[in-house]
């Protein structure tokens, strides 16, 4: 039986996801809880979010920089003003040597403490969770906390940009069919749920969205020991320094 620890907040950490609202919906709460306690706190969206959406009506060219303004003002909400946006197409992304080396200079420029990414591991329970996006956008992510971010020799033309080689002490991946690790978001549901509401092109039913989110982070507290009426996210940490 799996004994869950629950994460403490560390000093810098950047979340790299592949589409506008996946931070939001694995991981706000946790965001704002640990913006609240001291930490600093930096989005990397890897997609444009171009293929997202429900209503036909939206031209597909306007909706990245729609996403890109809802990401925005969700990341508000949960106190962070710090987002880089890479602008890789939306559903064809792959594990290349390019976004190995963007993600490696984000890393690079902030140095974090911690990366909070999505899992790389198909997760055959929660299909919706392993997205091929999701998938390349974690396996990239990890290639860039180890090797690529710490080697001074991989990626030398970032060392022209005068960015050094920086090493991350450990990574949590959200919506891992093998989580390990929680926070205990109770007192940052409506934040959590707040922002995921900012997310309006992709909500057609939002009330649903916030009852099921809600119901899903309830069931989480209870499979971590919690009693009920409290509110759970749940990682995979992996130790990388």
């Amino acid at each position: 039986m799996t004994k869950f620890v629950e994460l403490e907040p560390v000093e810098r950490v950047l979340v790299v996801v592949a589409h506008p609202d996946d931070v939001d919906f694995g991981s706000a709460g946790t965001i704002a809880k640990w913006v609240s306690q001291g930490s600093q706190v930096a989005y990397c969206i890897v997609t444009d979010g171009d293929a997202g959406g429900f209503d036909p009506k939206i031209d597909r060219s306007a909706m990245p920089a729609i996403r890109k303004g809802e990401q925005t003002n969700a990341a508000r909400i949960v106190g962070v003003s710090d987002l880089t946006f890479l602008g890789y197409k939306d559903g064809e992304l792959q594990v290349t040597m390019g976004l190995r080396k963007d993600i490696s200079r984000k890393i690079r420029q902030f140095k974090p403490d911690r990366v909070l990414c999505q899992s790389s591991e198909r997760n055959y329970e929660r299909i919706y969770a392993s997205h091929p996006d999701h998938l390349a956008a974690a396996e990239a992510t990890i290639c860039a906390v180890y090797p690529d971010a710490r080697n001074p020799f991989a990626f030398p033309e970032l060392l022209v940009e005068h960015l050094e080689a920086h090493s991350v002490n450990e990574v949590v991946m959200q919506a891992s069919p093998n989580p390990n690790s929680y926070t205990d978001i109770t007192d940052f549901i409506d934040a959590k749920i707040s922002a995921i509401l900012e997310h309006k092109s992709q909500l057609p039913n939002p009330d649903e969205t916030a009852a099921f989110v809600k119901d899903w982070v309830g069931s989480a507290a209870l499979a971590v020991g919690l009693p009920e009426g409290r509110y759970v996210e749940m990682y995979q940490m992996v130790s990388t320094g």
